[in-house]
């Protein structure tokens, strides 16, 4: 009598040939972004302070809310406090995009350099299954952290338009790493 029945694979191979077609799409759609980005760096830049503007806003007025409504809640004034600063900072980024530009730039700064030490960490640790496609995600780590230090140069004449320039080029070397590792990764055995 034989059997069918195959036990399941185990390690990493399995997952990363699942997840490669969200590698792929995911990859896509940040060269996409990132093209747009590139082509139009100043509306970027105003796009993404704006958009931050009514994040901060947005986040306010719903801490705010939840601030009245659990004011019996210890910590009331702090949450208060919070929901108060959103709102001020929202609103100043939407009122005053140039100047949030500005600030939004420094803060770029400080998420380049983390999320570069993190993509080379990570396309270290997955050298292995990846046959010699990691070197793609390790280059995207390195462009990363050379584009915190170009932000750095540029300051602060080049904030209208560095902002929407160096993510649109982040966004297109995340997208290229992802594609060749989704492409990588579907071919794991």
């Amino acid at each position: 009598m034989s059997s069918s029945y195959s036990p399941p694979e185990s390690g990493p191979a399995p997952v990363l040939r699942k997840v490669s077609k969200l590698f792929l799409i995911e990859g896509i759609i940040l060269i996409v972004l990132g093209v747009l980005a590139i082509a139009l760096p100043v509306i970027a830049t105003f796009a993404l302070t704006i958009l931050f503007g009514w994040l901060f806003f947005i986040g306010g007025v719903v801490g705010l809310v939840t601030s009245f409504w659990s004011r019996q809640a210890p910590g009331f004034w702090w949450s208060l406090l919070s929901a108060a600063l959103g709102i001020v900072v929202g609103l100043l980024l939407i009122a005053q995009p140039a100047t949030g530009a500005l600030s939004l730039t420094f803060l770029l700064v400080a998420f380049f350099l983390a999320e570069g030490a993190v993509t080379i960490m990570f396309a270290i640790s997955h050298r292995g299954e990846l046959e010699g496609r990691w070197i793609f995600m390790l280059a995207s780590g390195i462009v990363t952290l050379v584009l915190a230090v170009l932000i750095l140069m540029g300051l602060p004449g080049t904030a209208a338009w560095a902002l929407g320039l160096l993510v649109g080029v982040d966004l297109l070397f995340g997208g290229i790493a992802l594609i060749a590792m989704g492409s990588a990764a579907g071919k794991a055995a």
